[in-house]
């Protein structure tokens, strides 16, 4: 008797009952979905084979040139569901674009986000010849003009910036073929849309627009009506935060421990922590004394330069700093992969702020946890803000040590051992001359200095010693005891700087706390000038009454007004 042979795989049991095995269906590759060759390749190199579902959705319309609206979490591979079609598209002329018109736009609320749409976004575009630049505040501007006369084909700007070269004439929107908004719900809370409409107006009305969002509230709701018309829709999930990769905690605090329980937190060995705060102040507060007690943290908002933000973020992605303190803002464009810990130092505003700061972690599939330090007073809003999230938190009562805290977070005490004050002036531009912590302290300038070959030498940079070496004004520089010079050491003539007398005519003050000239380490010029000499220049305000119980310079950390991380100190 024959058998009709199947081509159905079957596995056999100890039953000896052939039961047939299903056949997973091929998952979509970039190919199938319509991307050329170089660019699946490029994305080979960077171990991307599968697209994501938010990809696998929105790049066939994309690519077809329709208007696309995609709803999607914070890290499910949006920059590259409307990146990529970008890319291809441009990829078809043979022409280079034209000066000052890009072909292109992508607007994002952040400099961060920015930065890190052209960073994701370089590798393909080079396999395809094509440029990409950003346009965003704290960087040259005029860097930025003489890049768009060479010709652009993808533009990533944020709002402010944008305007600012539409307003001059160094960026012209009427060849734009392709607008796409990504976190346009952050524009939204950010107050960009003003902005945002304008610049959608200046671009050509049949162009293609794809908007990507996490939410869509009301006013992105009335962009997508004003500006997507027959738009075709892709989403994930609901703005919803994702409870398969994402473990939520409440973590319920005493008043007065919760500095200790974040310092514990910081100290955690193993993966990037971002710890979030309200405001800039609370940031910096937070990140002094997580330094002061051997925890490497540094802050990130927007009091900082750019050039500081930069070197911040790139230290957090390379690993050199694990903690980042950062506000909402600031942490709005912060992309950065292996983040498994989200901490709530301060309670978002809303939900949606909630959402993304959730969604710095659990990334492209990756675990995380996100936790929240709650003060008594503040369980109630916290533990609203995450239903309305759509996520269940666990709520356990945690102390300094505790299990229950190790457990959640691997926390473990701290060093104790401080570390350098992250606003040490290796961020100020590095210029050689800075030495020691302050600017003007009595370290002076050392090696290089702008106005003489010596530079200040000497523990003070004004001393009686004066300049030493080469003196730009004179041969012989000023050499202390010289006559009638203004440094005058030991003259009792009451001109220049007049050492050990603590009220003479201007001279250097030393440690008198109120007196004219030197306040300690800080210049103060007060009515009489504090370089004067002989020389009676404009008068000056007096000394801050704010410094001069301290001798002059006072840190920011003794100028903070915060107690612990429990909040503003309140006067009695």
């Amino acid at each position: 008797m024959t058998h009709a042979v199947s081509n159905t795989p079957v596995s056999t049991t100890s039953d000896a009952t052939a039961v047939p095995t299903p056949v997973a269906a091929p998952a979509f590759t970039f190919a199938d979905l319509g991307l050329p060759e170089a660019v699946v390749a490029a994305l080979a190199r960077n171990s991307i084979t599968v697209p994501s579902p938010i990809q696998e959705k929105a790049l066939p319309d994309a690519i077809a040139g329709k208007n696309v609206l995609g709803r999607a979490q914070t890290g499910s591979g949006k920059t590259l569901a409307f990146g990529l079609p970008i890319l291809q598209r441009l990829s078809l002329h043979t022409d280079r674009p034209a000066a000052k018109r890009p072909r292109s736009l992508v607007l994002v609320p952040t400099r961060e986000l920015a930065f890190q749409v052209v960073e994701s976004l370089a590798p393909y575009a080079n396999a395809q010849g094509l440029r990409v630049m950003p346009a965003v505040g704290g960087t040259p501007f005029n860097k930025q003009v003489e890049q768009l006369r060479r010709g652009v084909d993808v533009l990533v700007a944020t709002p402010g910036r944008l305007a600012d070269h539409l307003r001059q004439g160094t960026c012209i929107l009427d060849s734009i073929e392709i607008t796409a908004l990504d976190e346009a719900d952050q524009m939204a809370d950010m107050g960009f849309l003003p902005e945002v409409r304008a610049v959608l107006a200046d671009t050509p009305a049949d162009g293609q627009r794809m908007l990507f969002s996490a939410t869509l509230d009301r006013e992105v709701q009335s962009l997508v009506r004003q500006f997507l018309p027959d738009h075709v829709e892709h989403s994930t999930q609901d703005g919803k935060a994702s409870v398969r990769t994402m473990d939520h905690y409440v973590l319920m605090v005493d008043r007065g421990q919760k500095d200790l329980v974040l310092s514990e937190i910081g100290a955690r060995e193993g993966g990037r922590t971002i710890m979030f705060a309200r405001t800039k102040l609370g940031c910096d507060g937070i990140t002094d004394r997580l330094r002061a007690l051997g925890i490497a943290a540094e802050s990130l908002h927007g009091g900082k330069a750019q050039n500081q933000r930069t070197r911040v973020l790139e230290r957090f992605k390379n690993g050199r700093t694990p903690v980042l303190v950062a506000t909402d803002v600031a942490a709005r464009g912060i992309h950065v992969d292996g983040i498994d810990l989200v901490v709530h130092v301060d309670p978002p505003a809303d939900h949606k702020d909630y959402l993304h700061r959730a969604g710095r972690t659990a990334r492209a599939g990756e675990k995380g946890t996100v936790v929240a330090i709650v003060l008594p007073n503040q369980r109630r809003q916290v533990l609203r803000l995450t239903g309305m999230a759509g996520v269940k938190a666990t709520a356990v009562n945690v102390s300094p040590g505790s299990a229950e805290l190790n457990s959640i977070t691997g926390a473990k005490k701290p060093t104790g051992e401080p570390l350098r004050a992250e606003s040490a002036p290796r961020d100020r531009n590095s210029r050689p001359g800075y030495q020691g912590s302050n600017p003007r302290s009595g370290g002076g300038y050392q090696g290089s200095n702008p106005r003489s070959s010596g530079g200040y030498q000497g523990s003070n940079p004004r001393s009686s010693g004066g300049y030493q070496g080469s003196n730009p004004r004179s041969g012989e520089g000023y050499q202390g005891d010289r006559p009638r010079t203004g440094y005058q050491g030991s003259n009792p003539r009451g001109e220049g700087y007049q050492g050990s007398n603590p009220r003479s005519g201007g001279g250097y003050q030393g440690s008198n706390p109120r007196s004219e000239g030197y306040q300690g380490d800080r210049p103060r010029r007060s009515d009489s000038s504090s370089y004067r000499g002989s020389d009676n220049r404009r008068p000056a305000s007096g000394p801050r009454q704010d410094e001069h119980r301290s001798g002059g310079f006072r840190s920011r950390t003794e100028r903070r007004s915060y107690d612990g991380f429990d909040g503003p100190a309140r006067s009695h």
